[in-house]
């Protein structure tokens, strides 16, 4: 019988995962991976490499993808809570520039898997959270393409996020509700909107 349940999001090519969580007074178990649930739910991908990290409240990774390299992630939160988002950029696509976002944390256990296509990225919403994710591809740094979190066109709505967009990706006035800046890598703040990239 199938421990994890497959769902489609709004936008064809990403996934919400729900693993069958046994508990009682001692703990709990669950399957986070099964290969033949995921072939049986058409998504027969094989992945070649496990990463983690963590992160403070207030971080913000993305929007990243790689070109010629594109990467399925199968993204879950073992700690803490973030706001995770995919954004379409595949070329064609009838929801090109179209976006989905899910909170993953350790209390509701969902994963995402996000196919190769979409550009991704995560806030951080707790104290910190630790991140883990599978990859379908190996991370090809000369690959990599990048654009704003804050991309008008795109118009992720990142949960309390205040702040007025001034033209960059910088980080500079934004914060969440209660007050923590965030926090995003200096090369994430040099990043343009997705029109002006280069593909």
């Amino acid at each position: 019988m199938g421990q994890i349940k497959v769902t489609k999001a709004p936008i064809e090519g990403l996934y919400i995962i729900e693993p069958t969580v046994h508990g009682d007074s001692r703990g709990y178990f669950m399957e986070t991976y099964n290969q033949q649930d995921m072939t049986e739910a058409g998504l027969p991908m094989v992945f070649v490499q496990d990463n983690q990290s963590m992160s403070t409240k207030g971080v913000l990774r993305g929007l990243h993808t790689q070109k010629k390299y594109p990467q399925g992630k199968l993204v879950r939160v073992i700690r803490g809570a973030v706001y995770d988002v995919a954004v379409d950029v595949r070329e064609g696509s009838p929801t090109y520039g179209q976006w989905f976002g899910i909170e993953l944390s350790e209390e509701n256990k969902k994963q995402f898997y996000v196919s190769p296509g979409f550009a991704h990225g995560f806030l951080v919403l707790s104290d910190t959270a630790e991140f883990c994710y599978k990859v379908t591809d190996f991370y090809h740094p000369e690959d990599e393409l990048g654009f704003a979190w804050n991309d008008p066109d795109i118009g992720v709505r990142w949960p309390g996020v205040t702040g007025i967009y001034q033209g960059t990706a910088s980080a500079e006035g934004y914060a969440l509700p209660d007050g923590t800046p965030l926090k995003l890598s200096d090369k994430d703040q040099r990043l343009l909107p997705l029109k002006q990239t280069k593909r």
